[in-house]
């Protein structure tokens, strides 16, 4: 992997642990906001934790022989600005507090998550609503992230398929299998599944963090990000519709092959599913 040319933005994957943790650090300083903060509402309340994420260049995708359906080519990427995301999905509690005060209605029909277990059921009207409502109640700009935000924060620096390494193990991550490549056992226990899986979204926070300070950006469920799948036209032009839309992260309906930090999968923009959520981006520039 080569260093793009240049010398002013730092490329992440070249960074030990603790540098990528003293930039993270220095940013936030730069910023005069903690590393890992909460926004005052307006009704008295706190809004979801966040952690900063630094600026920086880093490698988006997967090479050839780790590629699958719809994934992208390796390229750098520059984030030249720090933002701040979500270190958990939203939770059922945390959108309860929204649909509380706007009147959301949940259709009669849909499972609902509950307490500290990942929003799922919801679409991305749903995700924009409260995004909207979250930057009232904050006075601060909230949004989804971009999928060049989303894997830069999730690989926190790594080159690997997971910001934990090449493997996924069942103390890591929430999904639905872990014989993936890489790992073997001899004799009768390759018999036996590494893993029982817990077919449903778990309470966020469970598994360990990764360096830059979040959880779950492997399985759980599949996130949402602003960016339209390739070859679908831009929503917001007139005449013009967008329906498919890239979510990042996996489930723990998938196999961890499908968490991999490069993954995605296309999602229909209005989409409901009980393996699917978001986590909010916080604009500090």
């Amino acid at each position: 992997m080569s260093a793009p040319n240049d010398p002013s933005a730092p490329f992440v994957h070249e960074l030990s642990p603790a540098q990528l943790r003293a930039l993270q650090e220095n940013s936030a300083h730069q910023t005069g906001l903690p590393t890992f903060f909460q926004d005052a509402m307006r009704d008295g309340s706190c809004g979801p934790e966040l952690a900063i994420i630094p600026a920086g260049v880093f490698m988006l995708g997967n090479p050839e022989a780790d590629r699958a359906f719809g994934e992208l080519a390796p390229r750098h990427v520059t984030i030249e600005h720090a933002f701040a995301i979500g270190r958990y999905c939203i939770t059922a509690d945390e959108f309860q507090r929204y649909a509380d005060t706007s009147g959301h209605r949940w259709p009669d029909h849909l499972v609902r998550t509950e307490a500290r277990q990942p929003v799922t059921n919801v679409s991305r009207a749903d995700a924009a609503a409260y995004l909207a409502w979250l930057s009232e109640q904050s006075g601060h700009s909230y949004r989804l992230p971009s999928e060049a935000e989303w894997e830069y924060a999730a690989r926190a620096g790594s080159a690997s398929r997971y910001c934990f390494g090449d493997d996924l193990g069942c103390s890591e991550a929430n999904t639905g299998s872990f014989q993936i490549t890489g790992r073997s056992v001899a004799g009768w226990r390759r018999f036996l599944p590494f893993c029982a899986p817990m077919n449903q979204a778990l309470d966020v926070g469970l598994y360990p963090a990764n360096i830059w300070g979040l959880h779950d950006m492997h399985g759980n469920v599949w996130e949402f990000t602003s960016d339209l799948w390739e070859g679908q036209a831009d929503p917001n032009s007139p005449g013009k519709t967008g329906k498919w839309y890239v979510t990042k992260g996996g489930s723990w309906f998938e196999s961890a092959w499908q968490a991999r930090s490069a993954a995605r999968k296309p999602r229909w923009f209005d989409e409901l599913d009980v393996n699917l959520g978001f986590r909010v981006v916080r604009e500090i520039v």
